[in-house]
């Protein structure tokens, strides 16, 4: 009878150990990809038709979420003026800085750029360069100008956004760097 008892007893520890442990793949926790560290954004306008000079737009903040604020450089559009746009992504916390756009462009249906004008700035963005599925990335893309105006420029790079979308208020996705810019027509 002893014997019975313990054999029984063995058995049922034995199954325990083999259930538990044996894990289960959907319990396991997925693979953190992380986030890259983007210190500067920089816009570079060049004019291809109507005249003007390069302009550069420019968000740094070395210090991430630290105490200081981005060091903003703004810009002075002509009027009436086609410009070429690019957008590179830095981080600078690195030597050499790592250029984060190369990841953006080959990751390019997890990203967007977005650009919002405000405050009676009289631009359009558009002709955007487009993902391996033909939605908009935004990498590259125009700026046409109007008549004199001034206002805010703003350019929201978004990750994992619903694609395609009407533009950032539907677009979900996390904002990975966003930097507005004060621009001036004349």
């Amino acid at each position: 009878m002893k014997k019975f008892k313990i054999s029984i007893l063995t058995a049922i520890a034995i199954t325990g150990l083999v259930f538990t442990g044996c894990s289960n793949d959907d319990d396991a926790p997925a693979p953190v990809n992380e986030e890259e560290v983007i210190t500067t954004l920089t816009v570079t306008l060049t004019p291809t038709t109507g005249g003007g000079s390069v302009v550069t737009l420019q968000s740094r903040d070395l210090d991430g979420d630290g105490p200081d604020a981005p060091v903003i450089t703004n810009g002075t559009l002509a009027a009436n003026t086609t410009y070429t746009g690019t957008v590179v992504f830095l981080n600078e916390t690195e030597t050499p800085a790592e250029n984060i756009t190369t990841e953006v462009e080959e990751e390019d249906d997890e990203h967007q750029l977005f650009f919002t004008t405000g405050g009676g700035l009289n631009v359009t963005t558009d002709n955007f360069n487009l993902d391996g599925n033909g939605n908009i990335l935004g990498t590259t893309f125009n700026v046409t100008t109007g008549a004199a105006s001034s206002g805010s420029y703003t350019v929201t790079l978004r990750h994992e956004p619903t694609k395609p979308n009407t533009g950032l208020a539907d677009a979900g996705g996390e904002t990975d760097i966003e930097a507005t810019f004060q621009v001036t027509v004349q």
